[in-house]
């Protein structure tokens, strides 16, 4: 797993518009707001497609990409560098350019 943080880190720092995707819980826990709640950005003006669509990473993780609506925002990203950390496979990893099929927790530990 070193080699793939190492790799990690590296496009983060190659990186000029990040958008970080996260389960739920992820980011319910790190006080950021959820995406489908009445409070969560679907239900806000904030465009999450557009800010997608713009990146040039997209970093998804903590979420197994299979729950509507949330798991189609992925086909708008048109950056250069996608990176998947969960700990199961998705139905995207073959798109990725980096996945890492381990805790989230311990992956940004090691970041």
């Amino acid at each position: 797993m070193d080699e793939k943080i190492e790799q990690f880190k590296s496009l983060v720092k190659k990186s000029n518009n990040i958008v970080f995707f996260g389960g739920a819980g992820v980011s319910t826990e790190s006080g950021i707001p959820d995406f489908r709640s009445k409070d969560g950005l679907y239900n806000q003006k904030y465009n999450s497609i557009i800010a997608i669509a713009n990146a040039d990473m997209l970093i998804v993780a903590g979420t197994s990409l299979t729950v509507y609506p949330a798991s189609g925002l992925i086909n708008y990203f048109r950056g250069k560098n996608l990176v998947l950390v969960n700990r199961d496979s998705t139905p995207y990893d073959n798109r990725a350019n980096l996945v890492i099929n381990e805790s989230l927790g311990k992956v940004f530990n090691e970041i």
